[in-house]
This record gives structure tokens, C-alpha cells and sequence, in this order.
């Protein structure tokens, strides 16, 4: 199993300089990945938020090794030819080091989809999700793209160059376990992150869930979430792949990252 640094790019950590730097850090101690959120705004008392996308081409230049990606991008506010444009330049800045978190977000958390006139509707959002997805992995080909769907047009646009990933960028959708739709979601794609979870028997089972579903035999990645600190052997046995260290908005500090950074991951 690889560990990473998941940050909420909020306040102290809303300086790309400074989580590029963090991001060296964590190469240098053995960390194998570090991954961001993908929000706009976030409920009070936060008030400074930084563009993911901007700080992960920071992340880029500054280490040579490290995974990273958005986790979790809501794609559905993003035009997916923007975003395909977008993820094959970062993985071919990154020499081939971007995976692209996706899920449906929600408005609950800080009325970003509300306030911003984004579509609210859950359903909905699903069909967009999967429809950028479509366009995405089209995209990605090199081929020549030609789709007309319920919210998005692309007619006869080959998207060159292509990612350094192939077939392309590796996908992690995040879900509820136990919700069908983004569990079969994620089987088709290359990862599943089960958000909400509070044990490792919850996790295993959502592991067994999802298995079930998949019907290609390639490579896959389950990944789980835990604070610092916390033991993570007993997600390794449940099928983890990936284990992302996650800090609490309401008490992230910087120095409160670079110690759990420095302590290194627990599993190597």
C-alpha cells in the first residue's frame, strides 16, 4: 500500500509556493503521493481557497516522483474539452504522474454549486459526470472525437498532444458505498475511494462490493482515508491500495502538516 498527503488547500495552505514546497518535503520522506481539494469556496471561518489545478502544476515542477492529482474534482462545473486539454498537459508536465479524482460533490458543504448557478440536481450531475468521463477517455485516444450527448457537444476535435499515461490518466471516483450508481461507476474506471467510511470492515466490504462489479482484470486501486496517526495495516488487509492521510479544515495548520509530513507515511 502507498501512502499520500491529502490537503485541503484552504487559509495557510492556499499558497502554491508553499504546498509545492511541502510537496518536495513529502517526496524526500518517502511519501508516494499528494493529493488536493477541489473547491472554490468552503464554509466559514475559511476564507482563503486556492485553484487546485494552478498549485498541482506547482507540485509538478518541483518533485520528480510524487502521485498527485484533485481528490475529488466535481468535473461537472469544468467543460470537459477544457479539462481534457488540461489533464494531458499536467501528466506530460508531470512525465506521466497525474490521476484524476472524480465524484459528484455536494452543495451541502459550502453552497459552491448554489451560489455559483452550477447544476444542483445530484441525478443530473450523475449524467454530466458520465458524460465528461466518455469525452475524457475519447480525448485521450489521440482519435478524432466526435460525441453529441444530453449536455455536451464535441464535433470532429482531435485532442493532441496526448497524456504520457496510457490509454490515459488514471480515474479514482469517489462514492457512498452501498449507493449502485457511483460503485459501478467506479468499476469501469481505475480506482474507487469510498468517502464516510469509519472502519476497515466497512472499507473491506466496499472493496468486495466493487470487485463484484468489475469486469476488466487490470490494474485497480481501492483507497482509503484515515487521520494521522492512525493504524493502517488493518485497510492494507481489508484490499487498500492507497491510504491518504486527511486533515480537518477547522484545525489545519501549516505545522501541523509538515509534522505528520516529516514523521513520514506509515507504510513504505
Amino acid at each position: 500500500m502507498k501512502c499520500a498527503l491529502w490537503l485541503p488547500l484552504f487559509d495557510g495552505l492556499a499558497d502554491p509556493l508553499l504546498v509545492a514546497r511541502l510537496a518536495a518535503e513529502a517526496e524526500e520522506r518517502g511519501w508516494s503521493g499528494l493529493f488536493v481539494w477541489d473547491h472554490v469556496r468552503w464554509r466559514e471561518p475559511v476564507t482563503h481557497v486556492a485553484d487546485p489545478w494552478i498549485t498541482l502544476a506547482a507540485v509538478a515542477t518541483a518533485t520528480e516522483r510524487l502521485r498527485f492529482g484533485p481528490m475529488v474534482s466535481a468535473i461537472t462545473r469544468r467543460r470537459p474539452v477544457k479539462l481534457a486539454r488540461e489533464t494531458a498537459t499536467l501528466d506530460l508536465l508531470s512525465g506521466g504522474r497525474l490521476v484524476l479524482g472524480v465524484g459528484l460533490g455536494s452543495d451541502r458543504f459550502a453552497g459552491e454549486f448554489s451560489r455559483t448557478g452550477e447544476e444542483c440536481d445530484d441525478r443530473v450531475r450523475g449524467q454530466m459526470l458520465d458524460e465528461s468521463l466518455e469525452i475524457l477517455r475519447e480525448a485521450w485516444s489521440g482519435e478524432v472525437v466526435h460525441h453529441r450527448g444530453a449536455h455536451y457537444t464535441v464535433d470532429g476535435v482531435t485532442f493532441l498532444p496526448r497524456p504520457v499515461q496510457r490509454p490515459g490518466v488514471p480515474v479514482w471516483a469517489a462514492g457512498f458505498p452501498g449507493n449502485a450508481r457511483p460503485m459501478r461507476r467506479a468499476a469501469r474506471l481505475d480506482g474507487f475511494f469510498p468517502v464516510n467510511l469509519t472502519s476497515a470492515d466497512q472499507f473491506a466490504d466496499a472493496v468486495g462490493q466493487v470487485e463484484a462489479l468489475r469486469t476488466d482484470g487490470g490494474p485497480f486501486d481501492y483507497v482509503c482515508e484515515v487521520e494521522p496517526g492512525v493504524d493502517v495495516a488493518p485497510y492494507a488487509e481489508a484490499g487498500a491500495t492507497w491510504c491518504l492521510t486527511a486533515f480537518d479544515p477547522a484545525s489545519l495548520s501549516v505545522d501541523h502538516v509538515r509534522g505528520v509530513l516529516r514523521d513520514g507515511p506509515a507504510v513504505r
